[in-house]
């Protein structure tokens, strides 16, 4: 067992390992608990009653957070000609084609999302082995293949995050910082939990969700009862 420093155990205490939480009580014993000196990233961990193997019941798609995330994403465009001079016009952070894939072939890897046009993916899918174990292949079901890069480009830099179901159907993703007003945690927590509800595969049998907990960087996990977390999102 990994042994815990005094901060973390003096946070455990004030959580009830077998309560299990309104969202609101939560977010407010996560604030509570993150008592690390840099400002921690919320996380939240939901299973889900699918399983993976069947490709009936893969939950995968992105959600743009009401709020962001609280970190800034370096945005990689592979593109051509017109589509280039978009990127670069809508912020993209780094542009490129063949000059780009012989970067990353190389070892080059300072971004955290990439987008692509269409015409492009023959090229990039060589960079499977590369991008695809990473989560940074680009991707038309989240978005990330797209001849609208600017709104691809727009909605990453908004806050937009990818969700997708693991091995054992649970799912991870950030919804924020700990300096975040409680207002916001739980308008970014209620909008993707909202989101996993309306793409519930029709293939799911039971319970669908079925855990969540929510924990900061440093920080214990806080058990949410999944009865009350859809909600509003404003």
């Amino acid at each position: 067992m990994p042994k815990h420093g005094k901060k973390y155990i003096e946070a455990a205490k004030l959580i009830d390992k077998d309560k299990l939480y309104d969202p609101e009580e939560a977010v407010e014993l996560i604030k509570k608990t993150a008592a690390a000196k840099f400002d921690q990233t919320v996380e939240i961990a939901v299973k889900l009653g699918v399983d993976p193997k069947h490709a009936d019941q893969q939950v995968r798609g992105a959600v743009v957070l009401p709020h962001g995330t609280g970190k800034s994403k370096k945005v990689l465009v592979f593109a051509k000609g017109e589509k280039a001079k978009e990127a670069e016009t809508a912020g993209a952070d780094f542009v490129g084609a063949e000059d780009m894939v012989e970067k990353i072939q190389g070892g080059w890897a300072d971004f955290d999302v990439a987008v692509a046009t269409p015409d492009m993916m023959g090229m990039v899918g060589r960079l499977g082995k590369i991008l695809g174990p990473k989560g940074l292949m680009p991707n038309p079901k989240v978005g990330t293949v797209t001849l609208d890069v600017t709104r691809a480009i727009n909605e990453i830099k908004a806050g937009k995050i990818e969700y997708r179901t693991d091995k054992a159907g649970n799912i991870h993703a950030p919804i924020g910082k700990a300096s975040f007003d409680n207002e916001k945690l739980l308008a970014n927590f209620h909008t993707l939990i909202d989101t996993l509800i309306k793409v519930k595969p029709a293939a799911a049998k039971g319970q669908y969700m079925r855990n969540i907990s929510l924990s900061s960087t440093m920080g214990p996990g806080v058990k949410v009862n999944p009865l009350k977390s859809a909600g509003k999102k404003e």
